[in-house]
């Protein structure tokens, strides 16, 4: 089979440069005091294990009670000699603040992703040595979190999970969220 093409990754690249641009697109906006931008990177590299994710983010606060906003998302995850994927996309979210202590938010994920397995070579199979998994998975967060100034720190749950959906293991995520 053929290897993805390298539009995620390209899409990986973009989205790492906005991020790093995010510092000077606030500073232009501060005067209006309604949007924030953050957002998060992660790392993680083990024993023949890779991921590497990407998520910018930027909200609009209407009031001190409610904000919206919009996220994007692109990740790499490689484990040697098992698979290897690509996934993208974006995010609506809605934020609610009934005190200043509490956030309560719903999110609406959706995320492209692109595995290709490596299942070595096997002869009996017109020697196929990968098989490869394409789609889109679509996630609903309803969550709360504790919120100190920029800083949420919360739990979220994907109401829409699916043991399936071959992207979360779990309905219940951690998150914290960071916007200034």
């Amino acid at each position: 089979m053929t290897r993805p093409s390298h539009t995620p990754l390209r899409l990986f690249l973009i989205l790492t440069l906005l991020f790093l641009a995010l510092p000077k697109l606030q500073a232009q906006q501060t005067s209006a005091g309604r949007w924030q931008f953050g957002g998060g990177i992660g790392a993680n590299f083990g024993s023949g294990f890779t991921n590497i994710t990407l998520a910018p983010g930027a909200i609009y606060n209407f009031n001190q009670y409610v904000a919206a906003g919009v996220g994007l998302q692109g990740s790499y995850v490689r484990s040697r000699n098992y698979y290897e994927s690509y996934i993208y996309g974006g995010s609506l979210l809605g934020l609610f603040t009934p005190i200043p202590q509490v956030q309560l938010s719903a999110e609406l994920e959706q995320l492209r992703v692109n595995t290709t397995y490596d299942l070595g070579y096997q002869p009996f199979v017109n020697g196929t040595t990968s098989r490869e998994r394409n789609f889109w998975n679509t996630a609903l967060y309803l969550g709360a979190g504790y919120r100190v100034q920029n800083v949420t720190i919360g739990v979220r749950y994907n109401v829409l999970f699916d043991d399936d959906d071959g992207v979360y293991s779990e309905p219940f995520m951690p998150f914290i969220r960071v916007y200034f």
